[in-house]
């Protein structure tokens, strides 16, 4: 009973064959194995077994699969599942059918001397061999060289469903529906237990935190996700009634998003779902498809007003940039600014030139430009008389001492009359007149020189022009 109660506490398959080990046995051990024996006294828990490592394990299977001359040169034919290139231009891809799913590795050498390329849902042969990755413990199938074998079923559903659709109008560009530039609310229609829900409402709120954000939750994945995708545009449709019917119609969405994340083309079936088209399509609001990554494309994506390449890029299409706005608001003020301060400089040069021709144009000023102009009329007709006066004498003199004793009389005659007639243009010229304490007495009003008193009545405004310039005065009442 000992040595039963042993090998249940630890199973056969813990030993490994050993030459010479103890886990070995032969046909005549065996026999004697089943008589029973005490057990060895040996640390708890040995029991004579050994124990492997994992990378012995993963060795011993590598060998194994090395040594099976099918896998060394094998012919596959499969569909594609999803393929990824990694940055170093490796290609990594699944081939499946109804049963089974195979990993498949292709190195970048041998992907760039190929004129074919894998797709997903694409029907294909390759050619390699087959071979173990002791670091992840994973059978791959080593592609050398790749062919089509046609399209897979999903690809040709894919296909005829697309062209039946297209040829009823649903993907014609005309019904696309321009997007709003700035929309204050946005409809969201995803799984609300994703990392797209998180990455949407975080690009919203980057780019554009004015804008409010409605989550219409349903299902994205599984047999029961198209009739959930249908469901929640149903939901948003009625909402959007009665939100119209309350009278909060500036609330409403003025867009959706339909989002999804990557995966293959059976993760990401639920959106070339008929349905799932046709509630697209018949959606009251612009709708903005952001469903998979970049290489990924659906039928909703046909139908959708916009197709954008992950989840992401779909908020960011349909909010502007906040950065860029403010920039461009920073553009716009700088260019009124200085807008502003030319037309404020023109106004003031303007307004400096109507004040100096106000100031040309003030009674006052033209009084005072003509008495400057009239007393340089009379300083210049005084000079003009004395030069002749003197330019007479002048002659006279030298004609007098040439002239006879008659004429010499006579020329005194003259010179005396001239003298008499220069002493009386003295006499009559206004300045002279000022010098000996006369004035000139004007109205201030009309200008007009006053003869008489009478012609001042008490108040009137007076200008007494004195030698050495003008005084005003005010008669007073008599």
């Amino acid at each position: 009973m000992a040595a039963m109660d042993d090998r249940s506490l630890l199973p056969g398959w813990d030993a490994v064959a050993d030459e010479q080990g103890p886990g070995r046995t032969s046909g005549a051990e065996m026999d004697a194995a089943a008589t029973p024996t005490p057990a060895p006294s040996s640390a708890p828990g040995a029991f004579g077994l050994r124990i492997l490592a994992v990378s012995e394990v993963a060795r011993a299977i590598r060998e194994a699969v090395r040594a099976d001359p099918r896998l060394a040169d094998v012919w596959v034919e499969g569909e594609v599942g999803r393929v990824t290139v990694s940055t170093a231009g490796h290609a990594y891809f699944t081939l499946k059918d109804a049963r089974s799913t195979l990993n498949c590795v292709w190195f970048n050498d041998d992907r760039l001397r190929s004129a074919f390329q894998p797709q997903a849902g694409l029907r294909i042969v390759v050619h390699g061999r087959v071979d173990l990755f002791e670091q992840q413990g994973a059978v791959q199938l080593y592609v050398e060289s790749i062919q089509p074998a046609g399209f897979g079923d999903l690809a040709i559903r894919f296909e005829a469903l697309k062209a039946r659709l297209s040829a009823e109008g649903l993907f014609d560009p005309a019904r696309k529906r321009p997007l709003p530039t700035r929309p204050t609310t946005i409809a969201v229609i995803t799984s609300p237990t994703g990392v797209v829900w998180h990455d949407i409402a975080t690009v919203l709120t980057r780019r554009w935190p004015m804008t409010s954000v409605l989550l219409v939750p349903c299902k994205v994945q599984g047999d029961d996700a198209p009739e959930s995708i249908v469901r929640a545009f149903g939901r948003l449709e009625r909402w959007l009634a009665a939100a119209a019917r309350e009278g909060h119609a500036d609330d409403q969405p003025q867009l959706t998003i339909l989002a999804r994340g990557g995966g293959s083309l059976e993760d990401l079936w639920s959106f070339n779902d008929e349905r799932v088209v046709r509630a697209v399509v018949g959606h009251s609001l612009p709708v903005v498809c952001g469903v998979g990554h970049e290489v990924d494309v659906t039928l909703a994506d046909f139908a959708a007003d916009v197709r954008a390449a992950t989840p992401s890029a779909a908020a960011e299409l349909v909010v502007p940039d906040r950065a860029d706005w403010m920039a461009a608001f920073r553009r716009a003020g700088e260019r009124t600014a200085a807008a502003v301060g030319r037309t404020l400089e023109a106004t003031r040069r303007e307004l400096a030139a109507e004040r100096r021709a106000l100031e040309r144009l003030d009674p006052r000023a033209q009084l005072t430009a003509d008495r400057e102009r009239i007393g340089l009329l009379l300083d210049r007709a005084v000079r003009v008389a004395e030069g002749a006066i003197a330019r007479r004498r002048s002659g006279l003199e030298t004609a007098a001492v040439a002239a006879p004793r008659p004429l010499l009389i006579r020329l005194a005659t003259a010179r005396s009359t001239l003298e008499a007639a220069a002493s009386a243009l003295t006499v009559l010229d206004p300045q002279a007149t000022l010098e000996r304490g006369y004035a000139i007495v004007r109205r201030a009003t009309d200008e007009r020189i006053l003869r008489t008193p009478a012609e001042a009545p008490g108040g009137t405004a007076l200008a007494i022009r004195l030698a050495g310039g003008e005084l005003p005065a005010t008669a007073a009442e008599r």
